[in-house]
């Protein structure tokens, strides 16, 4: 048991890339998830793991044992789960992702609710807006805000999700409110922009009569996470592109007013991600059915 946790933690610094993350991943110190890689480096007789600047990248040696190690654990977890199903008690820890504004709101407040239900089952929730690799970081499940374009992938749509465009009235009244579609484009106005690395949101895509019309927007400045755009916007600094239920406090209290109601941005589909071969596991079944009725639940009192 000692060895096969310690490559638990060797699997969990490759992908989140230091001894301090992957330890914490797992809830352990650094210096207990330093003091078990070195003991498997002993075990091996070969050094796994390099230090760089900024992050710990695996060694020649290090990247063949990782992804014969992670084929064997991922076995090992499937074979597990298949005997949780026998019990009717899913078990295991589950990680999963959601972007921030959604986690935050509707995701987050169900994790404990879910884990009242199943006591067996720990759940590792990580928040960012940024695009994530579920096989490269070792998550079993994302939430998410469109449609991946990923085979290896199973999506289950939750709701499809208004968008709209809005600011404050502030910033309406300074630099006047747009009458149509194009008047977004150039430097009257300020978009404000979701954007990172692989981000789509280089440019916004409004239903107008004639069909969806594309438009390459731009603003003095951007951001990685989606809240922070909003607080910019209740703040009188541009105009936002967000799902509905993300601002309806605003909306209602009159921080922020609608722009363009007539061309709104195109609906999002929000769903939960995951690999087909999770499809077979228990635990991920269950958080998935929970997440998916309780989600729609709380949508439809939006």
């Amino acid at each position: 048991m000692p060895y096969l946790e310690s490559i638990r933690v060797f699997l969990r610094v490759v992908e989140l890339g230091s001894i301090t993350s992957g330890g914490r991943d797992l809830r352990l110190t650094p210096a207990v998830a330093s003091k078990r890689i070195k003991e498997l480096e002993t075990r091996l007789g070969t050094r796994l793991l390099n230090r760089t600047t900024r992050k710990l990248v695996p060694t020649e040696a290090g990247r063949l044992f990782y992804d014969q190690a992670r084929v064997v654990v991922a076995a090992l977890e499937e074979a597990e789960a298949s005997l949780a199903g026998f019990s009717g008690q899913p078990r295991g820890t589950i990680r999963v992702t959601a972007p921030l504004g959604v986690g935050r709101r509707i995701v987050a407040p169900l994790v404990p609710r879910f884990c009242d239900q199943f006591p067996e089952v720990e759940v590792r929730l990580r928040l960012s807006d940024r695009r994530v690799d579920l096989f490269e970081e070792g998550l079993d499940a994302a939430f998410v805000l469109g449609t991946p374009d990923d085979s290896t992938m199973k999506l289950r749509k939750i709701a499809e999700c208004e968008r709209l465009l809005c600011a404050s009235p502030s910033y309406l009244e300074s630099r006047g409110t747009p009458q149509v579609p194009d008047d977004l484009i150039g430097q009257k106005h300020n978009c404000l922009l979701l954007r990172f690395p692989r981000s789509p949101e280089y440019f916004w895509v409004l239903q107008t009569p004639e069909g969806p019309q594309k438009l390459e927007v731009s603003g003095r400045f951007d951001a990685d996470v989606a809240d922070v755009l909003t607080d910019w916007a209740r703040e009188g600094r541009g105009i936002v592109n967000v799902p509905r239920f993300e601002v309806e406090a605003d909306l209602a209290a009159g921080r922020l007013v609608p722009v363009l109601p007539e061309t709104p941005p195109l609906p999002v589909v929000f769903g939960i991600l995951y690999p087909h071969r999770k499809l077979q596991d228990p635990k991920i079944q269950r958080f998935a059915d929970f997440m998916v009725r309780q989600c729609r639940s709380f949508l439809g009192g939006n």
